[in-house]
């Protein structure tokens, strides 16, 4: 059987934010790679959804401690058809015509120590999908065929496209919150893009929910997620005191934090019960951690930083999603209404997740 051919067009058009803290422009004359120049190992996408994160706003207002390039094609949820490979590749895992998804770990080395011992995210030579190298906010993208992730047949591409960002980064945190079926789980930002998957993957690992956000849209959103109980922070005097009153007086067994709020850390210190399990894992881009030094010893409390995932967490978590027992709640939108979701996003009127339509 003959290989497919693919039509690739010279110029394209992508999102792209022309200097740090510049609104993001769409543009119709961005350069395609030719697949003649794609290096061994390398493979071209052609994009048809991409799922847009918090960090993609951080990225363009290059607010984070760690610094984003300049000029930037931000995004790292994409899905899309494998329509070239470099010349050379050997053992490619993936094939032309082959759908797949596009993740922040644009790709590892694989060699050094932290990829072998499967910390492949925090790789001494890591290139990051929208931040270090061109991300899916475009048509096309070069990526690389050992780091992307092959979508099963029955998952559909928009939905797909955040549980290669949202979806793994809360599975592995609460695969590794050392928690049992049964236990209680917090989820401040539980309404939000990683929230909400979160309460989905949490209640197929047979936790108990407490879903902590603001406002009646994502109180039923958890509800209808499975979530246990719900606390509305905008209403509630003592989220301590609610979470400790849900729990028996005892406090929860983890926290896996999404929101970008300091205070989101601090308050689950004093919910935890001994030997509970704070998964940090939102990130804001100068607060500080400001926990009681005296509780988190006297209490056992593990304080674990959980960033994204690596290969492995990838293809388990799109599994369970291929699965029907997590689903990513989007809207869908066009990749030419990008500027409109990025106002949303900092406004926090976006519940659930914002999926770009690349057309």
């Amino acid at each position: 059987m003959s290989e497919p051919t693919f039509d690739i067009p010279k110029i394209q058009k992508a999102a792209v934010v022309a200097k740090a803290g510049s609104t993001v422009q769409v543009r119709n004359d961005q350069p395609v790679k030719s697949p003649a120049d794609l290096a061994p190992g390398e493979c071209l996408v052609k994009l048809h959804f991409t799922g847009v994160c918090h960090t993609d706003l951080h990225a363009a207002l290059g607010d984070w401690p760690v610094k984003p390039m300049i000029p930037l094609i931000g995004g790292h949820e994409g899905v899309g058809t494998i329509v070239a490979i470099g010349k050379n590749t050997s053992h490619s895992p993936v094939k032309l015509g082959q759908r797949v998804g596009i993740k922040w770990v644009a790709d590892s080395c694989l060699n050094c120590e932290q990829c072998r011992k499967g910390h492949e995210q925090n790789c001494y030579n890591v290139k990051l999908s929208g931040y270090t190298v061109d991300g899916t906010f475009s048509q096309y993208v070069v990526s690389y065929v050992n780091s992307v992730t092959p979508i099963p047949d029955n998952l559909e591409s928009a939905a797909a496209a955040s549980i290669l960002c949202a979806g793994v980064t809360v599975y592995r945190a609460l695969k590794y919150s050392e928690t049992s079926p049964g236990e209680w789980i917090v989820l401040p930002g539980a309404g939000g893009g990683l929230g909400h998957m979160a309460i989905q993957y949490a209640k197929y690992m047979g936790r108990r929910v407490i879903a902590i956000d603001g406002g009646e849209e994502k109180r039923k959103l958890c509800e209808e997620l499975g979530a246990d109980a719900w606390i509305d922070y905008t209403v509630s005097q003592d989220i301590v005191a609610d979470v400790k009153k849900i729990t028996d007086g005892r406090g929860a067994h983890a926290a896996v934090v999404t929101t970008a709020s300091s205070s989101g850390y601090v308050q689950a210190v004093d919910y935890l019960r001994e030997n509970g399990h704070l998964m940090a894992v939102g990130l804001p881009g100068d607060a500080k951690l400001d926990a009681s030094i005296f509780f988190t010893v006297f209490k056992g409390i593990t304080i674990h930083g959980s960033y994204v995932g690596n290969r492995q967490d990838a293809v388990e978590a799109i599994d369970i999603a291929a699965s029907g027992a997590v689903k990513c709640h989007y809207q869908l939108k066009k990749l030419s209404d990008i500027e409109q979701v990025y106002n949303d996003i900092t406004n926090g009127k976006v519940a659930g997740r914002i999926v770009l339509e690349v057309v």
